[in-house]
């Protein structure tokens, strides 16, 4: 019989709890108890670390040939909002990303239709020319996977070839939940959970870090959360490629699935953080996105977990195209306050958890 105490016996002990054990938080209700569960898992891992970086977000295009029903950026082309940056506009961010001190660039954007494999080439190359400190974190797997089909390359030659122009590491992107009937009913465009891992796994073979997310508080299921996780820590377990477990709390406001569904609560959200960081015990990093959280839930979250909080961002767009109400970007200052207040100690990091400064 699963009971809080068995689970707690388990966590105190160091030992692995299972998806059934998982289930089980998702329907308790003592998040305090769920919490001190999360704090204790974090703490041996991290202490009272808790890690940010001084990065910017640079969507190259919101044009993309998916409509996914959560999706409020992606636009068609022509339509009213549809944008594609310049390539000399993409490195005039980069140039003041990294003149402001920012030490990674995020690139994420649309399946643009019109785009051949080698504009994303040389998009790397230009960062690279132009802020050559800068390291690039840039493609989910569904734009790899994407890249794949319009270069007729393998996904193997596709991370050879953008490595050698330049790439770094991967964020989480394209994963949202991971189980096939979910997808069907949110993204069924998108490529399914098992090619997501396949991708996954082959960016670690090919020596890339990346993160993993999880989109929640939409059409999903607690269970659907667990056997995503599962999904998670089965692959981490095999490769030790995924730095950081980043839930992401669906934006309804914006969104063509917001009908019935109003997004996620603040217990939902320090209840999830805290259940992924008992569960994912081969993970070093449980992130807070501030941007799409708010930073207060984000702050309290520090005390049920999570050891990260991303970083300065400037222009978030997909999360704002949502609805989230957070500002597009924070100081380093303000974030290096926020932890402070939260009992924290701040440490700036590289993109590949590399500490840069403890505050």
């Amino acid at each position: 019989m699963i009971t809080i105490e068995t689970i707690s016996a388990h966590v105190h002990a160091g030992q692995r709890i299972t998806s059934d054990e998982a289930l089980f938080l998702f329907r308790f209700n003592d998040l305090l108890a769920i919490g001190e569960l999360a704090a204790l898992a974090n703490e041996r891992k991290n202490g009272t670390n808790v890690y940010f970086n001084v990065n910017r977000h640079i969507n190259p295009t919101n044009v993309c040939v998916n409509r996914c029903a959560f999706c409020a950026f992606s636009r068609t082309s022509g339509e009213d909002g549809a944008y594609t940056l310049a390539l000399d506009e993409i490195c005039k961010r980069a140039h003041e990303a990294e003149r402001d001190g920012a030490t990674e660039v995020h690139i994420v954007g649309g399946l643009h239709p019109d785009l051949a494999f080698e504009f994303y080439e040389e998009t790397l190359r230009a960062i690279r020319s132009t802020a050559p400190r800068l390291h690039i974190k840039a493609f989910t797997a569904v734009e790899i996977e994407y890249f794949s089909r319009i270069a007729g390359l393998t996904v193997e030659k596709v991370f050879e070839r953008l490595i050698s122009a330049g790439l770094g590491s991967m964020p989480g992107g394209g994963a949202e939940i991971l189980v096939e009937e979910v997808r069907q009913k949110i993204c069924p465009e998108k490529i399914s959970g098992s090619r997501w891992l396949e991708i996954i796994r082959l960016a670690h073979r090919a020596g890339l870090k990346s993160n993993a997310t999880m989109l929640y508080g939409h059409v999903e299921s607690t269970a659907d959360r667990v056997a995503h996780m599962e999904m998670l820590r089965t692959l981490q377990d095999e490769t030790g490629g995924f730095q950081a477990f980043i839930p992401l709390a669906f934006q309804a406001e914006n969104s063509d699935l917001k009908l019935d569904i109003k997004g996620t609560s603040g217990i939902d959200d320090l209840k999830t953080l805290a259940i992924a960081r008992v569960y994912l015990d081969n993970f070093d990093h449980i992130k807070a996105y501030w941007i799409m959280l708010g930073e207060k839930i984000a702050q309290v979250s520090l005390a049920f977990g999570v050891n990260d909080l991303d970083g300065t961002v400037v222009e978030e767009k997909i999360g704002h195209d949502a609805g989230a109400q957070s500002p597009q970007s924070m100081t380093k200052e303000g974030i290096i306050r926020l932890i402070r207040k939260a009992g924290k100690v701040p440490v700036e990091r590289d993109t590949l958890y590399h500490p840069i400064r403890s505050y």
